[in-house]
């Protein structure tokens, strides 16, 4: 049986353009809320590379999310590049999460650049000077309440997904274990793609961090094989606050087309709500209308998940209620544009 015209709507990507053609039967324009100022961060941290060669690529990396950061408008704080404090790189983030997390609003980044080590109980990040734990990191990050998504793309990066996953953070390591203690790749790989649009899979305008994710993963996998060597790194994404992660090779398109063990849910939405660069629709919501969306795409996913047991008239009922919901919170912000 095909799919009606909210179906096939409901299994795009939630682009605003599409739900603007909902919007058309949701009523009355309603008038443009006044829009209240969001202020979003990244800290940047890029560790000892012991080589030239790694204190090259993570340069590279660096400069690329930086760059990405500001044209997202993210203010930016960079640990471990500054030669005169190259001793002080734990006090130093420890400095800037305390100041970070003591905000209640305002979606905070943590990128992790660099070399790991897991001695069977420990997965640490090299930093210059004292290292950082996954169990500092997490007890530094106990009293943030931002929506935050924290990358870590060293090597042995795979414990800190545990340490750190809760409800409303995306976490994304660059293995899935602390054995896999190799150099990784995966990290020049997400920071080319973050602010990439080729990595834009749903064509809404815009790559979240689900979708550069899942690029660099790919680029990752090719260049292992390519190169005809056994790979090292196998990156996993947490956004569901399980612990468990996902691997991204679960993945086609946007969504992940496995699985898990015992029907436990699976990743990808939320990374999927993380945009670092907005595209033109997804700036003009304020905050308030966004988390709404964001609730709403939620309560979306869970009527897909359930669809085989419910009365088919019922689960349009459904769908096209979310739908017409989502198409009025871009309402105002098209209006406001037609009038200028």
């Amino acid at each position: 049986m095909g799919h009606s015209p909210l179906e096939r709507i409901a299994l795009k990507s939630l682009s605003p353009l599409l739900f603007l053609l909902v919007a058309l039967m949701a009523g009355p324009v309603w008038p443009a809320p006044a829009r209240a100022a969001e202020e979003r961060d990244l800290i940047l941290v890029i560790g000892a590379p012991g080589e030239p060669e790694y204190a090259e690529q993570f340069s590279t990396a660096a400069d690329l999310w930086q760059k990405a950061a500001a044209k997202g408008g993210l203010r930016t704080t960079v640990i471990g590049l500054s030669p005169d404090a190259a001793e002080n790189d734990r006090a130093r983030l420890l400095h800037a999460l305390a100041e970070n997390v003591s905000r209640d609003a305002g979606e905070l980044w943590l990128v992790f650049i660099g070399h790991g080590t897991f001695d069977g109980r420990n997965a640490k990040f090299n930093l210059r000077g004292p290292d950082i734990s996954a169990e500092d990191l997490a007890a530094a990050l106990k009293p943030c309440h931002r929506p935050t998504a924290i990358i870590q793309c060293a090597s042995a990066s795979g414990p800190f997904l545990r340490a750190l996953s809760t409800p409303g953070r995306v976490i994304i390591t660059a293995t899935r274990s602390g054995s896999e203690v190799n150099a990784t790749r995966f990290g020049g790989y997400l920071a080319r793609a973050i602010g990439d649009a080729a990595a834009d899979l749903d064509k809404d305008g815009q790559t979240s961090l689900l979708e550069a994710a899942l690029l660099a993963a790919r680029q990752t996998a090719r260049y292992y094989k390519e190169e005809g060597l056994l790979a090292t790194e196998h990156p996993l994404l947490d956004d569901n606050g399980d612990g468990l992660g996902t691997p991204l090779d679960w993945f086609e398109g946007v969504r992940a087309t496995k699985t898990a063990e015992g029907g436990k849910s699976v990743d990808g939405l939320r990374a999927h709500q993380m945009i670092l660069v907005r595209g033109e629709a997804e700036q003009k919501l304020d905050p308030a209308a966004r988390a709404r969306r964001d609730a709403l795409e939620k309560d979306l996913s869970a009527l897909r998940a359930k669809k085989a047991q419910l009365p088919e008239d019922d689960y349009y009922r459904q769908l096209e209620g979310i739908l017409v919901q989502i198409a009025r919170l871009y309402q105002p912000a098209q209006q406001a544009s037609a009038q200028k």
